[in-house]
């Protein structure tokens, strides 16, 4: 396998598996935190808040996927 399409491939299944772990991850994070809203809506701002900082972590996996591919895809040229 030539190295430029070891590197697509590798690049692609970096992004690829980052966004599918991200959109898991951020769909369980949202729906536990309506359970949470609809048990206790008295602490929805607090839950809310969390939420958001979490979904921000978890977005951070794909972005830092991206920038791996990028530098695979910049190793191959």
């Amino acid at each position: 396998m030539e190295l430029n399409a070891a590197a697509a491939l590798g690049a692609a299944l970096a992004v690829g598996l980052a966004s599918l772990g991200a959109g898991i991850g951020d769909g369980l994070v949202t729906g536990k935190t309506v359970e949470g809203i609809a048990r206790q809506p008295e602490a929805r701002g607090v839950l809310q808040t969390t939420m958001f900082i979490s979904v921000g972590l978890i977005e951070a996996l794909p972005i830092i996927a991206v920038v791996i591919a990028f530098m695979l895809m910049g190793k191959a040229a």
